[in-house]
């Protein structure tokens, strides 16, 4: 009897062509399974796949009402998922509270001009400094030019 397919377990080819390769591989099979199991787990919760290994299926939401509901309901889900040839081996979901995808808001603060005695003292230090990629660097930061 064969052994079942492990997507998620790293083979010696991985390692020949490096991690990254493996984690977009990974990354990809996650999101082909949470595509399949999307719309047969409760609504409107967006859930999203983090591992599927040894029969153990681990999924997270965001809402702790639907993580609760499918946690109680897990039986059947169970059942529901292990027709599909992707969890035939299912024996057991294991459901994590995902934290909201907040929206970063990065605020762009002008770049203040420096004072005229700051700027003297980098342009002198500019000229006693022997190498040339260093001496521009602070003649570019004396003038404030990027």
């Amino acid at each position: 009897m064969s052994e079942p397919k492990n997507l998620f377990h790293q083979t010696r080819q991985h390692i020949k062509t490096g991690n990254l390769s493996f984690l977009k591989k990974q990354v990809a099979e996650w999101q082909r399974l949470t595509k399949l199991i999307q719309p047969l787990l409760p609504q409107p919760e967006v859930w999203q796949v983090v591992c599927y290994q040894y029969g153990i299926l681990t999924i997270t939401g965001e809402n702790q009402a639907m993580i609760s509901q499918l946690g109680y309901l897990q039986k059947q889900y169970i059942s529901q998922l292990s027709q599909l040839e992707e969890f035939k081996d299912l024996q057991k979901l294991q459901i994590r509270l995902r934290d909201k995808t907040k929206q970063i808001q990065t605020s762009y603060k002008p770049v203040q001009s420096l004072d005229p005695a700051t700027q003297e003292m980098l342009q002198h230090a500019a000229s006693f400094v022997n190498d040339a990629k260093l001496s521009q660097a602070l003649l570019r930061l004396a003038s404030n030019k990027k």
